[in-house]
């Protein structure tokens, strides 16, 4: 990994504001920094970064043209539905869904991420649709389709962001085959990432994607 770093390499670093706003990488380069969530590569030789302390990081490669994306996607994320308006630059770029690769690197576990039930189904109202809803597991749908008072009541509940972002994937006809998910809680595993909610750090992982056409 160590030649991505060499002087012909540009990193691209943007200012992550929890948006779905998504910029080239020549608009986000180093001392050019803009607000947004997601990079897309438009030169080659460009470090596409992105810094996670339990949101996901999501890495987006197509296998025939080459191009190649980088998302900061966490709960507002998903709502914005950031994965959406990437797929649709991609479109502009020819792409097919069959050959797109994608990637979600570690980020918090359901486990470790909790939610009050208001915020729980204001999610499932911004976040999914029919499409995804078939995909709902049986608890899922019975939250979602509970009324406000029921949440009131609720204490705090899981929320699983990975899954969430599968869902919206497949919904966006990613073929499930060329999804890949880690299985790392940046929450569980302290000694090895960063994480937000469980020490309200200022550290980040630093995940990137390089765009060689």
């Amino acid at each position: 990994m160590g030649n991505h770093f060499n002087e012909n390499y540009i990193n691209c670093v943007s200012n992550q504001i929890h948006s779905n706003v998504i910029v080239l990488g020549s608009l986000s380069q180093e001392g050019s920094k803009t607000d947004a969530d997601g990079l897309i590569g438009n030169k080659c030789n460009q470090n596409l970064w992105i810094y996670t302390a339990d949101c996901m990081p999501i890495f987006f490669a197509d296998k025939r043209t080459r191009n190649v994306a980088a998302l900061h996607c966490g709960r507002k994320g998903l709502e914005k539905k950031i994965i959406k308006n990437l797929l649709k630059i991609f479109d502009n770029f020819g792409t097919s869904r069959d050959d797109l690769l994608v990637a979600i690197g570690p980020a918090i576990s359901k486990d470790h991420y909790l939610v009050d039930g208001l915020t729980l189904k204001e999610f499932y109202r911004k976040a999914e649709n029919k499409k995804i809803m078939v995909n709902l597991t049986k608890t899922e749908k019975e939250l979602y389709f509970s009324d406000s008072n029921h949440f009131k009541e609720q204490k705090l509940n899981q929320l699983d962001l990975k899954r969430s972002a599968y869902r919206q994937l497949l919904s966006e006809n990613i073929p499930d085959t060329n999804i890949d998910i880690s299985n790392l809680c940046t929450y569980k595993l302290k000694n090895e990432f960063n994480s937000w909610r469980k020490s309200k750090t200022l550290s980040r992982q630093w995940n990137f994607i390089c765009s060689k056409r």
